[in-house]
Protein backbone atom coordinates (compact mmCIF):
# COMPACT_ATOMS: atom_id res chain seq x y z
CA UNK A 1 0.00 0.00 0.00
CA UNK A 2 2.71 2.53 0.74
CA UNK A 3 4.48 1.64 -2.87
CA UNK A 4 1.18 2.67 -4.28
CA UNK A 5 0.92 5.78 -2.54
CA UNK A 6 1.65 8.68 -4.47
CA UNK A 7 4.44 10.90 -3.69
CA UNK A 8 3.13 15.06 -2.75
CA UNK A 9 4.34 16.24 -5.77
CA UNK A 10 2.60 13.21 -7.83
CA UNK A 11 -0.46 13.85 -5.77
CA UNK A 12 -0.52 17.22 -6.53
CA UNK A 13 -0.49 16.06 -10.74
CA UNK A 14 -3.23 13.48 -9.72
CA UNK A 15 -5.51 15.56 -7.75
CA UNK A 16 -4.99 19.25 -8.88
CA UNK A 17 -6.25 22.07 -6.36
CA UNK A 18 -10.13 23.57 -7.20
CA UNK A 19 -9.80 26.99 -8.82
CA UNK A 20 -10.39 29.60 -6.01
CA UNK A 21 -13.63 31.64 -6.90
CA UNK A 22 -15.12 34.17 -5.05
CA UNK A 23 -18.16 33.31 -2.91
CA UNK A 24 -19.24 33.74 0.71
CA UNK A 25 -18.23 29.73 1.43
CA UNK A 26 -14.26 30.78 0.35
CA UNK A 27 -11.57 31.02 3.04
CA UNK A 28 -9.04 33.53 3.09
CA UNK A 29 -6.13 31.72 3.02
CA UNK A 30 -7.72 29.80 -0.20
CA UNK A 31 -7.45 33.17 -2.34
CA UNK A 32 -4.52 33.83 -4.49
CA UNK A 33 -2.56 36.30 -3.30
CA UNK A 34 -3.28 40.28 -4.80
CA UNK A 35 -0.62 41.30 -7.81
CA UNK A 36 2.33 43.16 -6.41
CA UNK A 37 0.68 46.09 -8.38
CA UNK A 38 -2.30 46.37 -7.05
CA UNK A 39 -0.78 46.28 -3.31
CA UNK A 40 1.95 48.63 -4.75
CA UNK A 41 -0.58 51.06 -5.75
CA UNK A 42 -2.99 50.95 -3.07
CA UNK A 43 -0.51 51.85 -0.35
CA UNK A 44 0.12 54.52 -2.75
CA UNK A 45 -2.99 55.70 -2.86
CA UNK A 46 -3.47 55.39 1.03
CA UNK A 47 -0.55 57.28 1.44
CA UNK A 48 -1.43 60.46 -0.96
CA UNK A 49 -4.16 60.68 0.98
CA UNK A 50 -2.67 61.11 4.38
CA UNK A 51 -0.45 63.24 2.40
CA UNK A 52 -3.52 65.81 1.51
CA UNK A 53 -4.85 65.60 4.79
CA UNK A 54 -2.03 66.17 6.61
CA UNK A 55 -1.44 69.33 4.03
CA UNK A 56 -4.86 70.26 4.51
CA UNK A 57 -5.12 70.22 8.33
CA UNK A 58 -1.45 71.65 8.78
CA UNK A 59 -2.92 74.67 6.42
CA UNK A 60 -5.85 75.01 8.29
CA UNK A 61 -3.44 75.59 11.73
CA UNK A 62 -1.29 78.33 9.48
CA UNK A 63 -4.10 80.31 8.26
CA UNK A 64 -5.68 79.98 12.00
CA UNK A 65 -2.91 81.17 13.30
CA UNK A 66 -1.69 84.30 11.03
CA UNK A 67 -5.27 85.07 11.43
CA UNK A 68 -4.91 86.59 14.72
CA UNK A 69 -2.40 88.64 13.82
CA UNK A 70 -4.59 91.20 12.14
CA UNK A 71 -8.71 89.57 13.39
CA UNK A 72 -8.26 92.26 16.18
CA UNK A 73 -7.10 95.22 14.35
CA UNK A 74 -10.57 96.56 12.49
CA UNK A 75 -12.82 96.13 15.95
CA UNK A 76 -9.53 97.62 18.71
CA UNK A 77 -11.73 100.97 18.94
CA UNK A 78 -15.13 98.49 19.99
CA UNK A 79 -13.12 96.80 22.41
CA UNK A 80 -11.61 99.67 24.25
CA UNK A 81 -15.67 100.97 24.85
CA UNK A 82 -16.98 97.85 25.49
CA UNK A 83 -14.09 96.76 28.07
CA UNK A 84 -13.85 100.18 29.33
CA UNK A 85 -10.04 100.32 28.63
CA UNK A 86 -7.90 103.33 27.11
CA UNK A 87 -6.79 102.97 23.12
CA UNK A 88 -3.13 101.86 25.20
CA UNK A 89 -4.65 99.20 26.96
CA UNK A 90 -6.54 97.75 24.12
CA UNK A 91 -3.27 97.93 21.97
CA UNK A 92 -1.73 95.53 24.22
CA UNK A 93 -4.43 92.90 22.59
CA UNK A 94 -1.88 92.94 19.72
CA UNK A 95 1.69 93.92 21.33
CA UNK A 96 0.93 90.56 23.71
CA UNK A 97 0.41 88.17 20.87
CA UNK A 98 3.52 89.94 18.78
CA UNK A 99 6.17 89.56 21.98
CA UNK A 100 5.56 86.13 22.93
CA UNK A 101 4.77 84.68 19.28
CA UNK A 102 8.56 85.93 18.63
CA UNK A 103 9.99 84.52 20.96
CA UNK A 104 8.02 81.19 20.47
CA UNK A 105 9.10 81.28 16.99
CA UNK A 106 12.55 79.79 17.38
CA UNK A 107 12.17 78.48 20.42
CA UNK A 108 9.59 76.16 18.91
CA UNK A 109 11.44 75.39 15.86
CA UNK A 110 14.35 74.01 18.43
CA UNK A 111 11.96 72.14 20.38
CA UNK A 112 10.48 70.39 17.07
CA UNK A 113 13.90 69.09 16.04
CA UNK A 114 14.70 67.86 19.18
CA UNK A 115 11.44 66.09 20.59
CA UNK A 116 9.31 66.04 17.05
CA UNK A 117 7.56 68.26 14.56
CA UNK A 118 3.89 66.98 14.68
CA UNK A 119 4.50 66.64 18.73
CA UNK A 120 5.28 70.69 18.79
CA UNK A 121 2.17 71.47 16.76
CA UNK A 122 -0.07 69.84 18.80
CA UNK A 123 0.94 72.08 21.57
CA UNK A 124 0.84 75.21 19.30
CA UNK A 125 -2.76 73.90 18.69
CA UNK A 126 -3.44 73.09 22.39
CA UNK A 127 -2.24 77.15 23.03
CA UNK A 128 -3.93 78.27 20.44
CA UNK A 129 -7.32 76.69 21.63
CA UNK A 130 -6.93 77.57 25.23
CA UNK A 131 -5.66 81.20 24.47
CA UNK A 132 -8.90 81.68 21.89
CA UNK A 133 -11.03 80.21 24.81
CA UNK A 134 -9.92 82.45 27.72
CA UNK A 135 -10.91 85.46 25.61
CA UNK A 136 -14.12 84.40 24.44
CA UNK A 137 -14.56 84.36 28.26
CA UNK A 138 -13.67 87.15 29.22
CA UNK A 139 -14.77 91.00 29.07
CA UNK A 140 -11.83 91.56 31.25
CA UNK A 141 -8.93 93.48 29.20
CA UNK A 142 -6.44 92.12 31.57
CA UNK A 143 -7.70 88.91 31.10
CA UNK A 144 -7.91 89.10 27.68
CA UNK A 145 -4.35 90.01 27.14
CA UNK A 146 -3.08 87.26 29.13
CA UNK A 147 -5.06 85.36 26.48
CA UNK A 148 -3.73 86.97 23.98
CA UNK A 149 -0.53 85.94 24.76
CA UNK A 150 -1.63 82.22 25.19
CA UNK A 151 -2.37 82.74 21.99
CA UNK A 152 0.90 84.14 20.62
CA UNK A 153 2.84 81.04 21.50
CA UNK A 154 1.00 79.10 18.59
CA UNK A 155 2.63 81.79 16.20
CA UNK A 156 5.12 79.06 15.92
CA UNK A 157 2.98 76.53 14.31
CA UNK A 158 3.77 77.72 10.76
CA UNK A 159 7.39 77.14 11.14
CA UNK A 160 6.94 73.75 12.69
CA UNK A 161 4.24 73.04 10.27
CA UNK A 162 6.24 74.16 7.24
CA UNK A 163 9.29 71.46 8.40
CA UNK A 164 6.81 69.14 9.02
CA UNK A 165 5.15 69.19 5.72
CA UNK A 166 9.08 69.17 4.58
CA UNK A 167 9.57 65.60 6.23
CA UNK A 168 5.94 63.80 5.40
CA UNK A 169 4.59 64.26 2.02
CA UNK A 170 6.43 62.57 -0.93
CA UNK A 171 9.19 64.81 -3.14
CA UNK A 172 7.01 65.24 -5.51
CA UNK A 173 4.33 67.48 -3.23
CA UNK A 174 6.56 69.13 -0.87
CA UNK A 175 7.21 71.92 -2.94
CA UNK A 176 3.48 73.06 -3.22
CA UNK A 177 2.99 72.00 0.10
CA UNK A 178 5.55 74.20 1.31
CA UNK A 179 4.87 77.01 -0.54
CA UNK A 180 1.09 76.79 0.53
CA UNK A 181 2.11 76.67 4.35
CA UNK A 182 4.36 79.56 3.76
CA UNK A 183 1.68 82.03 2.09
CA UNK A 184 -0.68 81.39 4.85
CA UNK A 185 0.97 83.79 6.83
CA UNK A 186 0.16 86.86 4.37
CA UNK A 187 -3.18 85.13 3.46
CA UNK A 188 -4.20 85.07 7.04
CA UNK A 189 -3.15 88.33 7.60
CA UNK A 190 -5.07 89.98 4.16
CA UNK A 191 -8.46 87.70 5.11
CA UNK A 192 -8.92 88.70 9.12
CA UNK A 193 -9.86 92.21 8.46
CA UNK A 194 -12.56 91.58 6.00
CA UNK A 195 -13.73 88.69 8.47
CA UNK A 196 -13.24 90.51 11.69
CA UNK A 197 -15.01 93.83 9.46
CA UNK A 198 -17.82 91.86 9.06
CA UNK A 199 -18.01 90.05 12.30
CA UNK A 200 -18.03 94.02 14.07
CA UNK A 201 -20.97 94.66 11.74
CA UNK A 202 -23.41 91.93 12.51
CA UNK A 203 -22.52 90.36 15.78
CA UNK A 204 -20.40 90.28 19.21
CA UNK A 205 -16.83 90.39 18.54
CA UNK A 206 -16.27 87.52 21.00
CA UNK A 207 -17.79 85.58 17.96
CA UNK A 208 -14.30 86.23 16.73
CA UNK A 209 -13.09 84.10 19.73
CA UNK A 210 -15.17 81.10 18.80
CA UNK A 211 -14.13 81.50 15.78
CA UNK A 212 -10.80 80.65 16.74
CA UNK A 213 -11.65 77.97 19.29
CA UNK A 214 -13.96 75.89 16.91
CA UNK A 215 -11.27 75.80 13.91
CA UNK A 216 -8.34 75.17 16.29
CA UNK A 217 -10.14 72.31 17.92
CA UNK A 218 -11.04 70.78 14.24
CA UNK A 219 -6.83 71.29 13.31
CA UNK A 220 -6.23 69.84 16.64
CA UNK A 221 -8.11 66.68 16.25
CA UNK A 222 -7.28 66.24 13.09
CA UNK A 223 -3.87 66.60 13.63
CA UNK A 224 -3.85 64.02 16.34
CA UNK A 225 -6.19 61.09 14.24
CA UNK A 226 -3.99 61.67 10.90
CA UNK A 227 -0.58 63.65 11.02
CA UNK A 228 2.50 61.26 11.29
CA UNK A 229 5.43 62.22 13.29
CA UNK A 230 8.85 61.99 11.60
CA UNK A 231 12.10 60.29 12.61
CA UNK A 232 13.47 63.45 15.05
CA UNK A 233 16.90 64.36 13.49
CA UNK A 234 17.79 67.08 15.92
CA UNK A 235 20.62 65.95 18.51
CA UNK A 236 21.46 67.66 22.13
CA UNK A 237 19.68 69.56 24.66
CA UNK A 238 17.52 71.92 24.92
CA UNK A 239 18.92 75.66 25.91
CA UNK A 240 17.35 77.07 28.29
CA UNK A 241 19.40 79.56 29.13
CA UNK A 242 19.72 80.86 25.50
CA UNK A 243 16.09 80.77 25.40
CA UNK A 244 15.54 83.08 28.64
CA UNK A 245 18.30 85.53 27.09
CA UNK A 246 17.27 85.44 23.23
CA UNK A 247 13.31 86.41 25.40
CA UNK A 248 14.72 88.93 27.01
CA UNK A 249 16.75 90.33 24.00
CA UNK A 250 13.58 90.09 21.87
CA UNK A 251 11.34 92.12 24.13
CA UNK A 252 13.80 94.41 24.36
CA UNK A 253 13.89 95.04 20.62
CA UNK A 254 10.20 94.56 19.65
CA UNK A 255 8.53 96.64 22.70
CA UNK A 256 10.17 99.74 21.68
CA UNK A 257 9.21 99.31 18.02
CA UNK A 258 5.20 98.57 18.72
CA UNK A 259 5.34 101.28 21.36
CA UNK A 260 7.58 103.96 19.04
CA UNK A 261 4.54 106.03 17.71
CA UNK A 262 3.03 106.54 21.05
CA UNK A 263 6.03 106.90 23.41
CA UNK A 264 8.36 109.01 20.74
CA UNK A 265 11.44 107.73 19.15
CA UNK A 266 13.49 110.09 21.38
CA UNK A 267 11.69 108.74 24.37
CA UNK A 268 13.90 107.57 27.09
CA UNK A 269 12.23 103.56 27.29
CA UNK A 270 12.63 103.80 23.28
CA UNK A 271 16.01 104.84 23.59
CA UNK A 272 17.11 102.41 26.76
CA UNK A 273 15.10 99.59 25.28
CA UNK A 274 16.63 99.78 21.97
CA UNK A 275 20.06 99.69 22.94
CA UNK A 276 19.73 96.72 25.71
CA UNK A 277 18.68 94.85 22.75
CA UNK A 278 21.41 95.80 20.85
CA UNK A 279 23.70 94.53 23.81
CA UNK A 280 21.67 91.60 24.71
CA UNK A 281 21.55 90.19 21.21
CA UNK A 282 25.07 90.62 20.84
CA UNK A 283 25.62 88.47 24.01
CA UNK A 284 23.30 86.05 22.89
CA UNK A 285 25.41 85.29 19.30
CA UNK A 286 28.46 85.23 21.26
CA UNK A 287 27.19 83.01 24.06
CA UNK A 288 25.20 80.88 21.45
CA UNK A 289 28.42 80.27 19.44
CA UNK A 290 30.06 78.84 21.91
CA UNK A 291 27.36 76.03 22.79
CA UNK A 292 27.27 72.33 21.54
CA UNK A 293 23.73 72.30 21.19
CA UNK A 294 22.31 75.95 20.79
CA UNK A 295 18.94 77.41 21.09
CA UNK A 296 19.34 79.14 17.82
CA UNK A 297 22.95 77.47 15.77
CA UNK A 298 24.95 80.90 15.08
CA UNK A 299 27.34 79.54 13.08
CA UNK A 300 25.05 77.45 10.64
CA UNK A 301 22.33 80.85 10.21
CA UNK A 302 25.60 82.66 9.73
CA UNK A 303 26.24 81.36 6.21
CA UNK A 304 25.68 83.42 3.46
CA UNK A 305 23.02 81.41 2.01
CA UNK A 306 20.77 81.13 5.13
CA UNK A 307 21.63 84.93 6.25
CA UNK A 308 20.94 86.92 3.21
CA UNK A 309 17.28 84.36 2.62
CA UNK A 310 16.59 85.84 6.07
CA UNK A 311 17.70 89.72 5.42
CA UNK A 312 14.77 89.61 2.32
CA UNK A 313 12.70 88.03 4.83
CA UNK A 314 12.59 90.79 6.63
CA UNK A 315 12.12 93.29 3.72
CA UNK A 316 9.19 91.71 2.35
CA UNK A 317 7.92 91.46 6.17
CA UNK A 318 8.04 95.24 6.38
CA UNK A 319 6.45 95.67 2.89
CA UNK A 320 3.41 93.20 4.05
CA UNK A 321 2.40 94.79 7.52
CA UNK A 322 2.76 97.79 5.62
CA UNK A 323 -0.25 96.89 3.09
CA UNK A 324 -2.31 95.85 5.93
CA UNK A 325 -2.27 99.34 7.79
CA UNK A 326 -2.36 101.42 4.32
CA UNK A 327 -5.11 100.01 3.26
CA UNK A 328 -7.91 99.93 5.20
CA UNK A 329 -7.30 103.17 7.05
CA UNK A 330 -6.91 104.75 3.87
CA UNK A 331 -10.11 103.93 2.59
CA UNK A 332 -12.04 104.69 5.55
CA UNK A 333 -10.95 108.17 5.48
CA UNK A 334 -13.02 111.01 4.55
CA UNK A 335 -12.51 112.09 0.71
CA UNK A 336 -12.53 115.97 2.49
CA UNK A 337 -9.38 115.00 3.86
CA UNK A 338 -7.86 114.87 -0.15
CA UNK A 339 -8.14 111.21 -0.02
CA UNK A 340 -9.78 108.03 1.45
CA UNK A 341 -13.29 107.20 0.28
CA UNK A 342 -15.73 107.59 3.70
CA UNK A 343 -15.71 103.50 3.42
CA UNK A 344 -17.16 101.87 6.50
CA UNK A 345 -15.13 98.66 8.49
CA UNK A 346 -16.11 96.12 6.53
CA UNK A 347 -15.33 97.56 2.68
CA UNK A 348 -11.78 98.50 4.31
CA UNK A 349 -11.59 95.30 5.24
CA UNK A 350 -12.80 93.68 1.82
CA UNK A 351 -10.35 95.89 -0.03
CA UNK A 352 -7.93 93.24 1.62
CA UNK A 353 -9.57 90.21 0.14
CA UNK A 354 -8.67 90.09 -3.46
CA UNK A 355 -4.94 90.51 -1.75
CA UNK A 356 -5.29 87.32 0.25
CA UNK A 357 -6.99 85.38 -2.92
CA UNK A 358 -3.22 86.34 -4.76
CA UNK A 359 -1.63 84.89 -2.61
CA UNK A 360 -3.10 82.18 -1.91
CA UNK A 361 -3.75 81.67 -6.02
CA UNK A 362 0.17 81.85 -6.50
CA UNK A 363 1.63 79.79 -4.02
CA UNK A 364 1.87 77.21 -6.25
CA UNK A 365 3.23 79.27 -9.60
CA UNK A 366 5.74 80.02 -6.81
CA UNK A 367 6.61 76.00 -6.28
CA UNK A 368 6.72 75.54 -10.13
CA UNK A 369 9.10 79.33 -10.65
CA UNK A 370 11.10 77.87 -7.72
CA UNK A 371 11.86 74.10 -9.38
CA UNK A 372 12.59 75.36 -12.98
CA UNK A 373 14.75 78.82 -12.22
CA UNK A 374 15.37 78.07 -8.33
CA UNK A 375 13.92 79.73 -5.16
CA UNK A 376 15.83 82.79 -5.17
CA UNK A 377 14.46 83.69 -8.24
CA UNK A 378 11.05 82.83 -7.30
CA UNK A 379 11.65 85.37 -3.71
CA UNK A 380 13.60 88.23 -6.06
CA UNK A 381 10.75 87.88 -8.90
CA UNK A 382 8.25 88.20 -5.67
CA UNK A 383 9.79 91.00 -3.92
CA UNK A 384 9.69 92.77 -7.32
CA UNK A 385 6.45 92.86 -7.52
CA UNK A 386 5.54 93.87 -4.39
CA UNK A 387 7.61 97.02 -5.18
CA UNK A 388 5.69 97.59 -8.35
CA UNK A 389 2.36 97.08 -6.12
CA UNK A 390 3.55 100.18 -4.01
CA UNK A 391 4.81 102.75 -6.55
CA UNK A 392 1.21 102.29 -7.85
CA UNK A 393 -0.17 102.97 -4.57
CA UNK A 394 1.97 105.79 -4.48
CA UNK A 395 -0.22 107.51 -7.40
CA UNK A 396 -2.96 106.11 -7.82
CA UNK A 397 -4.97 107.80 -5.42
CA UNK A 398 -8.41 108.83 -6.63
CA UNK A 399 -10.79 105.88 -7.08
CA UNK A 400 -11.24 102.93 -5.07
CA UNK A 401 -10.12 100.14 -7.76
CA UNK A 402 -6.98 101.69 -8.54
CA UNK A 403 -6.23 101.01 -4.33
CA UNK A 404 -7.54 97.34 -4.70
CA UNK A 405 -5.28 96.84 -7.97
CA UNK A 406 -2.33 98.31 -6.44
CA UNK A 407 -2.94 96.12 -3.16
CA UNK A 408 -3.46 93.20 -4.69
CA UNK A 409 -0.37 93.55 -7.07
CA UNK A 410 1.60 93.95 -3.67
CA UNK A 411 -0.54 90.57 -2.32
CA UNK A 412 0.81 88.83 -5.16
CA UNK A 413 4.11 89.67 -4.94
CA UNK A 414 3.58 88.84 -1.52
CA UNK A 415 2.50 85.27 -1.88
CA UNK A 416 5.37 84.34 -4.53
CA UNK A 417 8.02 85.59 -2.26
CA UNK A 418 6.55 84.12 0.59
CA UNK A 419 6.31 80.67 -0.50
CA UNK A 420 9.94 80.68 -1.77
CA UNK A 421 11.41 81.54 1.26
CA UNK A 422 11.10 78.05 2.58
CA UNK A 423 12.84 76.08 -0.24
CA UNK A 424 15.99 78.53 0.11
CA UNK A 425 15.92 77.90 3.85
CA UNK A 426 15.67 73.65 2.71
CA UNK A 427 18.61 74.23 0.51
CA UNK A 428 20.70 75.13 3.30
CA UNK A 429 19.79 74.23 7.11
CA UNK A 430 21.72 70.74 7.91
CA UNK A 431 18.42 68.20 8.58
CA UNK A 432 18.80 68.44 12.20
CA UNK A 433 18.32 72.39 11.96
CA UNK A 434 15.67 72.33 9.59
CA UNK A 435 12.51 73.92 11.92
CA UNK A 436 14.98 75.84 14.20
CA UNK A 437 16.20 77.51 10.77
CA UNK A 438 12.63 77.79 9.52
CA UNK A 439 11.36 79.54 12.95
CA UNK A 440 14.48 82.24 12.56
CA UNK A 441 12.97 82.92 9.03
CA UNK A 442 9.41 83.21 10.19
CA UNK A 443 10.94 85.70 13.22
CA UNK A 444 12.74 87.78 10.64
CA UNK A 445 9.70 88.69 9.06
CA UNK A 446 7.96 89.26 12.58
CA UNK A 447 10.52 91.89 12.86
CA UNK A 448 10.22 93.35 9.61
CA UNK A 449 6.28 93.43 10.42
CA UNK A 450 7.36 95.40 13.81
CA UNK A 451 9.18 97.72 12.06
CA UNK A 452 6.78 98.55 9.55
CA UNK A 453 4.59 99.24 12.52
CA UNK A 454 6.99 101.55 14.00
CA UNK A 455 8.27 103.31 11.39
CA UNK A 456 4.46 103.56 9.61
CA UNK A 457 2.92 104.51 12.82
CA UNK A 458 5.77 107.27 13.01
CA UNK A 459 5.05 108.85 9.66
CA UNK A 460 1.62 108.74 10.09
CA UNK A 461 0.77 110.35 13.19
CA UNK A 462 4.21 113.00 12.30
CA UNK A 463 2.39 114.05 9.21
CA UNK A 464 -1.21 114.95 9.99
CA UNK A 465 -4.00 117.29 8.55
CA UNK A 466 -6.60 118.75 11.11
CA UNK A 467 -10.32 117.59 9.82
CA UNK A 468 -13.28 117.84 12.11
CA UNK A 469 -11.34 118.40 14.97
CA UNK A 470 -9.50 114.96 14.18
CA UNK A 471 -5.87 114.74 13.11
CA UNK A 472 -5.60 112.29 10.15
CA UNK A 473 -2.73 110.99 8.28
CA UNK A 474 -2.01 113.31 5.25
CA UNK A 475 -2.07 111.99 2.13
CA UNK A 476 1.87 113.00 1.57
CA UNK A 477 2.37 110.87 4.64
CA UNK A 478 0.90 107.61 3.07
CA UNK A 479 2.20 108.40 -0.16
CA UNK A 480 5.97 108.59 1.95
CA UNK A 481 4.96 105.17 3.48
CA UNK A 482 4.15 103.55 0.44
CA UNK A 483 7.63 104.73 -1.17
CA UNK A 484 9.70 103.08 1.70
CA UNK A 485 7.77 99.99 1.42
CA UNK A 486 8.73 99.80 -2.26
CA UNK A 487 12.31 100.79 -1.04
CA UNK A 488 12.59 97.98 1.10
CA UNK A 489 10.83 95.14 -1.40
CA UNK A 490 13.08 96.13 -4.04
CA UNK A 491 15.94 95.79 -1.82
CA UNK A 492 14.88 92.39 -1.18
CA UNK A 493 14.86 91.88 -4.46
CA UNK A 494 18.58 92.65 -5.16
CA UNK A 495 19.46 90.41 -1.97
CA UNK A 496 17.43 87.78 -3.32
CA UNK A 497 19.64 87.22 -6.30
CA UNK A 498 22.87 87.43 -4.76
CA UNK A 499 21.97 84.64 -2.61
CA UNK A 500 24.40 81.45 -2.99
CA UNK A 501 23.37 78.95 -4.85
CA UNK A 502 23.51 75.14 -3.06
CA UNK A 503 25.32 71.98 -5.48
CA UNK A 504 23.42 70.44 -7.60
CA UNK A 505 22.00 66.85 -6.00
CA UNK A 506 21.55 63.21 -8.05
CA UNK A 507 17.87 62.22 -7.85
CA UNK A 508 19.13 58.78 -5.98
CA UNK A 509 21.35 60.29 -3.66
CA UNK A 510 17.39 62.25 -3.04
CA UNK A 511 15.80 59.24 -2.31
CA UNK A 512 18.46 58.12 -0.02
CA UNK A 513 18.26 61.04 1.99
CA UNK A 514 14.23 60.36 1.90
CA UNK A 515 14.69 63.85 0.76
CA UNK A 516 12.14 66.51 0.91
CA UNK A 517 12.44 68.47 -2.57
CA UNK A 518 10.66 69.80 -5.33
CA UNK A 519 12.26 69.44 -8.85
CA UNK A 520 13.79 72.56 -8.06
CA UNK A 521 14.68 72.29 -4.57
CA UNK A 522 16.25 69.00 -5.01
CA UNK A 523 19.24 70.51 -5.72
CA UNK A 524 20.42 69.97 -1.87
CA UNK A 525 23.35 68.39 -0.36
CA UNK A 526 22.48 65.02 0.92
CA UNK A 527 23.01 65.80 4.05
CA UNK A 528 20.43 68.08 4.15
CA UNK A 529 16.36 67.58 4.52
CA UNK A 530 14.92 64.00 4.56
Amino acid sequence: MADAMPEPDDAAAVSPSPVALPGPGLRSDDQEPAPAETVTATAEAGGASKATATLALVAVAGLLVSLTQSLLVPVLPQLAIDLHASATATEWLLTSTLLVGAVAVPVFGRLGDLYGKRRMLLVTLVTFVAGSLICAFTSDIGVMIAGRAVVGLSVAAIPVGISLVGTVLPPKRAGNGIALISATLGIGGALGLPLAGLIAQHADYHVLFWICVGGGVIALVGTLAVVPEPPVAGHGRFDLPGTVLLAVALTALLLPLSEASVWGWGDPRTVGLLAAAVVLLVAFVLIERRLASPVVDMTVNARPALLLTNIASLCVGFALFATLIGTSNFVETPAAAGYGFGADILVGGLCLLPSGLCMLALSPVSARISARFGPKIALGLGAAIVGAGFILRIFLVAHLWEVIVGTSIAGAGTGIAYAAMPSLILRSAPRGELAAANGLNSLARAVGSSLASAVGGTILTSQVIMLGGLALPSLSAYRTLFAICAAAAIAGAVIALVIPGSPPVSAAAAADTGGVRTEGALKAATRLIK
